[in-house]
């Protein structure tokens, strides 16, 4: 048996608020990605522009995926993160 998911219209997804990191290239410049979808990352010069930049592939992105009836996925929230963090550090800086 096929499992049918609902598709929802185009307009639900461009009005979700996915978040966007940015942070600076290595090689200058700016980069932003929203991780909720997966390749959508571009770059920029400066800050405002890599905000606009990333705003235009997020949308086409989402139209992209929507054409070719790929499941878009919902942006992640607080609620599914725990808060805890593990790190394992060595016994001499645990020790303080």
């Amino acid at each position: 048996m096929k499992n049918i998911r609902e598709v929802k219209p185009i307009e639900f997804y461009l009005g979700l608020n996915y978040p966007i990191t940015i942070y600076r290239d290595e090689e200058g410049g700016y980069v932003a990605e929203i991780e909720d979808l997966p390749g959508c990352i571009t770059e920029g010069e400066t800050p405002e522009e890599v905000t606009q930049r990333i705003e235009v592939a997020r949308k086409g992105w989402i139209q992209a995926a929507h054409e070719d009836d790929v499941e878009i996925p919902l942006p992640r929230t607080d609620e599914e993160y725990s808060g805890k963090f593990m790190v394992r550090i060595p016994k001499y800086l645990h020790r303080r």
